[in-house]
């Protein structure tokens, strides 16, 4: 790989991770919207087990398996085929997958009922709550219809190197929701049915929005109705082991969750924060590299040029341990500040800090793992095998089982995050040996500088910090203004020190990095295209 696709991957990243961090900004919105709204109770309860249902769909059919399975046969087609065996292609794809939504759809609104005894059947004790949520899944299942068809656009366009629009997407979600909450709930009888309307606006928002940007590219799609498509053929040969591997992933958690039940009150939710918080550098760099490097890759595949196709794998790993390894240190530090700032107050006492930080302890100890399965993942899918990461995530699941159940005894939840992310470890590895057998060995020589000079830089941010924890020491029970005073000023320090550190270094990831994302701000201030 030539030094310009590392600036293609760097500023496709830089983008992707730009979009997602607003994304996800609008998602803690979003929340807090909700929150102010409608509470906590039995009709936002009903909500969110209805709302899980389509979106645990979306992740199994949309994003989790489709984009990775139409990316790399997509751009075999860009690169070997007229455009009018591309242009079939797409319309084939699309004109299948709206067939097999609208009979899911239909299907879920049907069988709703059954779906929301299995998924909740506590509900059932309440009438009242199991008949609302009932009706709100039924209200909500059109919007996997949307969000699929998203999924689509999202591998037509990444294939095509256009990133920002699939990335911004979601925060049309977000405003939606945001926006019925506020000022639809008064004009329904029951307010809650104001926050799934904002569901399905935000998923046809969504799939709208990827629209212009795709004939600008010139990709209009029609109905085509050529179902036995050679090509989506092959699309659908890869789709099943991605979803399999995508329902792993979900039993895993589903586990997690079982096993988390049987121990001490609150353990759930002490989980539940602590990934939410391990989930924003995963969510904002991981994936956004991860989606990045699938085109480059799938081109380099389909040309067989496996030597730059392992400098691509290098490099993307590089590019996540850049994040991952500094945030690694400043979450392992500051695990206390942060959960205390974030969650601390009402309910939520110094004791439920402390044992939630436990669990972002052992969550955060396989942060490069977690981040490292995206890039290895997408390897195989540019070289059209899903059934590899399929057989990861089955290895994931059993070490994370075996080890929860041995570890779930002395360190009671936080066992339960340090198995995940064994189980991850695990994954990366035999993902990696695979790899490497397929491939060659794909970390060269400067892999290791650069990944030297990144651990350098974040234990001279670890020093910085801890000096100014020497002269500003964390104000335990302290107001929640002298908390967060603190805490931004460790991050601001660390951020500080941290890219200081590799500037002088000299880390090309550093400055790839910062320009990729340096220029995509300046084109939004700017307006220019």
């Amino acid at each position: 790989m030539d030094e310009h696709e590392n600036v293609k991957v760097a500023k496709a990243a830089g983008v992707v991770g730009f979009a997602t961090l607003l994304s996800r900004i609008f998602g803690f919105l979003r929340d807090m919207v909700v929150a102010a709204y409608f509470g906590a109770g039995l009709k936002t309860d009903a909500f969110f087990v209805a709302f899980r249902i389509p979106n645990l769909l979306r992740r199994l059919i949309g994003e989790g398996s489709l984009t990775v399975s139409f990316v790399p046969v997509f751009t075999e087609y860009i690169k070997t085929r007229d455009r009018k065996e591309v242009e079939a292609l797409a319309n084939s794809a699309f004109t299948a997958l709206s067939i097999l939504l609208a009979v899911i759809t239909i299907l879920g609104i049907l069988f709703s009922p059954l779906i929301v005894t299995i998924t909740a059947p506590g509900f059932r004790k309440i009438p009242e709550q199991y008949e609302l949520t009932v009706f709100l899944t039924q209200l909500m299942f059109p919007y996997i219809f949307f969000i699929s068809l998203v999924a689509l656009c999202m591998g037509i366009l990444n294939s095509l190197r256009h990133f920002a629009a699939p990335a911004l997407s979601p925060v049309l979600l977000n405003l939606a929701m945001i926006g019925a909450a506020m000022f639809l709930r008064d004009i329904f009888s029951e307010p809650v049915y104001a926050l799934a309307v904002g569901v399905l606006i935000g998923g046809f928002l969504q799939l709208a929005f990827q629209w212009p940007f795709l004939e600008r590219l010139g990709v209009k799609l029609r109905f085509y109705f050529h179902l036995t498509h050679p090509g989506l053929r092959r699309i659908g040969a890869l789709m099943f082991p991605a979803v399999f591997g995508a329902a792993v992933y979900q039993i895993n958690v589903f586990i997690g969750t079982i096993l988390a039940s049987l121990l001490p009150k609150g353990s759930v939710s002490y989980l539940y924060y602590a990934d939410r918080i391990v989930e924003l550098p995963l969510g904002v760099f991981a994936f956004a590299i991860g989606t990045a490097a699938l085109p480059s890759l799938s081109e380099q595949a389909v040309d067989e040029k496996y030597g730059e196709m392992k400098k691509t794998v290098s490099f993307s790993l590089l590019m996540v341990f850049f994040v991952t390894i500094p945030a690694t240190i400043a979450l392992l530090y500051l695990r206390i500040p942060i959960i205390s700032v974030l969650f601390q107050r009402g309910a939520f006492s110094a004791v439920d800090t402390y044992l939630t930080a436990e669990a972002l302890l052992y969550y955060t100890l396989g942060l490069w793992a977690f981040s490292s399965v995206r890039i290895a993942a997408s390897a195989f899918y540019s070289l059209n095998d899903t059934k590899t990461p399929m057989k990861g995530a089955i290895v994931a699941l059993l070490v994370n089982l075996f080890m929860s159940l041995i570890l779930m005894g002395p360190l009671k939840h936080g066992g339960l995050a340090l198995a995940t992310s064994l189980g991850s470890a695990a994954n990366v590895i035999y993902l990696s040996y695979i790899l490497w057998k397929r491939i060659g060995f794909f970390l060269e020589r400067d892999f290791f500088i650069s990944l030297a000079k990144v651990i350098m830089a974040s234990f001279i941010m670890l020093g910085a910090m801890m000096l100014f924890d020497y002269f500003y020491a964390w104000p335990m029970g302290g107001s929640f203004i002298g908390r967060a005073t603190y805490l931004t000023f460790e991050i601001l320090i660390g951020f500080f020190f941290f890219v200081s550190s590799v500037w002088l270094l000299k880390a090309k990831e550093a400055e790839l990095l910062v320009n990729a994302v340096a220029r995509r701000l300046g084109k939004q201030l700017t307006g220019k295209p």
